[in-house]
């Protein structure tokens, strides 16, 4: 498949990574329903994108309003083939903080929205896609997850995030295992420090230090970058059940 031919649905599209993803594929040809909780930043990004861009609020901790969601987008594209899972929140926290132990609904609330509400997206999206008509290899199309480096290099404070990406990247192989018989891929990418709205709310000498760890290049990751890998595993027919790091080679310190 080529990116020009991409009918996507990009979840936390509305800004970071998934917005680089969304305008990186209407810049190439392909069109793009956002899902975003931010209705007003949401609808700013696809007037931003034009005519190949569409949103479309979505919850994904919610099964009913990603149904809802995924049916609508693939009505409006014609049909979906690629599905960009973005929509994540960093859930920093201690297990034993200053004011005591991590409240189990924090964990549970981070749980929700990164692993479930991919896994969920997943499902809806994978039911769609069974039904397009094969490409060359049998392809019908390819679910992408947003892992981290903090899956496998988890520092002080992030149990929580930790876990779900450490999940994300874990459902990665049977799905795709699973799903090949209907010609659907699934791939996990693992990015590193990047450069997103999160971290413009750093002070300059935090961001410059974090960049500093990166071994090579040594600065924070570009958000055009995460989107080129995502065209690259959308284009190529063998990159299926793994998680690719995208991290210039850094490997997180305890803290």
């Amino acid at each position: 498949m080529n990116i020009k031919d991409a009918c996507a649905v990009v979840t936390g599209g509305a800004s970071g990574l998934g917005f680089a993803v969304a305008k990186h594929v209407c810049a190439h040809g392909g069109r793009v329903v956002l899902l975003d909780i931010q209705e007003g930043p949401g609808r700013s990004a696809a007037a931003l994108l034009g005519a190949h861009a569409h949103f479309l609020r979505c919850d994904v901790t919610s099964e009913i309003e990603v149904n809802a969601a995924m049916d609508a987008a693939a009505t409006h594209l014609g049909h979906l083939n690629l599905l960009v899972n973005c929509a994540g929140v960093v859930g920093a926290g201690r297990v034993l903080g200053k004011n005591g132990p991590m409240a189990g609904e924090f964990f549970t609330k981070v749980i929700h929205i990164n692993l479930i509400g991919t896994f969920l997206c997943d499902k809806a999206a994978a039911a769609l896609m069974q039904g397009n008509p094969p490409g060359p290899d049998g392809e019908r199309g390819v679910l992408i997850h947003t892992s981290s480096v903090a899956a496998f290099e988890g520092q002080i404070g992030q149990a929580a995030y930790s876990a779900t990406k450490a999940a994300v990247a874990g459902m990665t192989l049977p799905i795709a295992r699973e799903l090949a018989r209907f010609g659907i891929r699934c791939v996990s990418i693992a990015p590193g420090l990047f450069h997103t709205p999160m971290m413009d709310g750093m002070p300059k000498e935090v961001q410059d230090s974090l960049a500093a760890q990166v071994p090579f290049p040594a600065r924070l990751g570009k958000p055009e970058e995460f989107a080129q890998l995502v065209a690259s595993v959308f284009e190529i027919p063998m990159l299926n059940g793994t998680t690719v790091r995208l991290d210039g080679a850094i490997r997180m310190q305890p803290k």
